[in-house]
């Protein structure tokens, strides 16, 4: 089990991955690199190669209708050439809400897409031919489609690896088989060890059932804040996650279309979910943030005394959690990834 944090939007960046170099000699193992819409992942990605000597770097999440399928491999093998092989590609199809209303795309065939992408990136990585595909990704363009110049090409340089892990951020059940079936890992949200086979386990026993024997055991990375201390001050700090629950339970995402709030309903939070939803979309986010059950938070956390904390990692290894990915907050980060690393190795 490596252990990982996730590198937020808020904050000083430079102040940020300068305590990503303490945790790396603590014994954090991994960095996910976050991008949404706020700065691009890449450019922070590889400033933390740059300033860090062992943690993997991934992206935590590009979003696949961002870059052509070429940039992404060329992307991903820049930064393992510069990291000296610790990259991974993080990838997701995000929603209506980012896709068409930052980028200005169509949100469309999400699936095809991530299956055409993660053939094309490890095409292109592997050098073995010049580059052709036939699919939603026409490469070289068609003379009819173009100015018909285009000629099939290799990437220039050769890739430190051929197979730089591909791990793919999905919740739906199609969206998990596919991730199940192709990918290296898999980056779920709000998972909750205790019931998310009710929620992902058919769709990952029929990709499982579909992978390649090369690709070995579905990677997961989940975890979530971590806070270790007794008393109400600790618990407490679960409260800064109510308004980013609420965010994507309530808002990310039309009434109808919401993948998130579909996430919480499956889990049994049914009621709960629809009130979050009608709260944010009429602008009360405080209330809506009120409304998140305590149990889905604690449960999708590790905060509290160190006895809970400890089981709540050993119910995530138990779940088959490979990358325990959490966000020390309120002490010491430096002696809680410690003490954690302690647990797992």
């Amino acid at each position: 089990m490596q252990l990982s944090m996730p590198l937020h939007y808020a904050g000083d960046p430079k102040t940020t991955v300068d305590k990503i170099a303490d945790l790396e000699k603590a014994g954090l193992g991994g960095v996910w690199i976050a991008e949404a819409y706020g700065f691009d992942a890449a450019t922070m990605m590889g400033y933390v190669a740059a300033k860090t000597e062992r943690v993997t770097i991934g992206s935590g999440i590009l979003q696949i209708y961002t870059r052509t399928p070429t940039l992404m491999a060329q992307t991903a093998a820049g930064l393992d050439y510069l990291s000296g092989g610790r990259a991974i590609l993080g990838l997701g199809a995000s929603g209506p809400q980012v896709i068409e209303g930052w980028h200005g795309v169509p949100y469309h065939k999400p699936l095809a897409r991530t299956r055409e992408i993660i053939d094309i990136c490890r095409t292109v990585w592997k050098r073995e031919e010049k580059l052709t595909h036939d699919g939603i990704y026409q490469i070289p363009l068609p003379p009819e489609k173009g100015t018909g110049l285009g000629k099939p090409l290799k990437i220039i340089n050769h890739p430190v690896r051929d197979r730089i892990p591909i791990y793919a951020a999905s919740l739906g059940e199609k969206n998990v088989e596919l991730t199940a079936e192709i990918a290296d890992g898999w980056i779920p949200i709000f998972f909750m060890p205790e019931r998310f086979r009710e929620v992902w386990g058919a769709a990952l026993d029929a990709g499982k059932a579909k992978r390649s024997p090369e690709l070995g055991e579905l990677q997961i990375s989940a975890g979530g804040m971590l806070a270790i201390g007794e008393g109400e001050d600790t618990k407490k700090l679960l409260d800064f996650v109510r308004p980013n629950v609420a965010l994507y339970v309530g808002g990310m995402g039309a009434r109808d279309k919401n993948f998130y709030n579909t996430l919480a309903r499956r889990y049994g939070y049914e009621k709960e979910a629809a009130l979050i939803q009608d709260l944010y979309l009429d602008g009360k986010k405080d209330e809506a943030a009120a409304a998140v059950p305590q149990e889905l938070i604690e449960h999708t956390n590790l905060v509290g005394p160190e006895s809970w904390v400890r089981e709540r990692v050993l119910a995530l290894r138990d779940a088959g959690v490979t990358h325990l990915n959490v966000t020390p907050v309120g002490g010491d980060a430096v002696a809680m990834i410690e003490k954690v690393k302690s647990w797992i190795s």
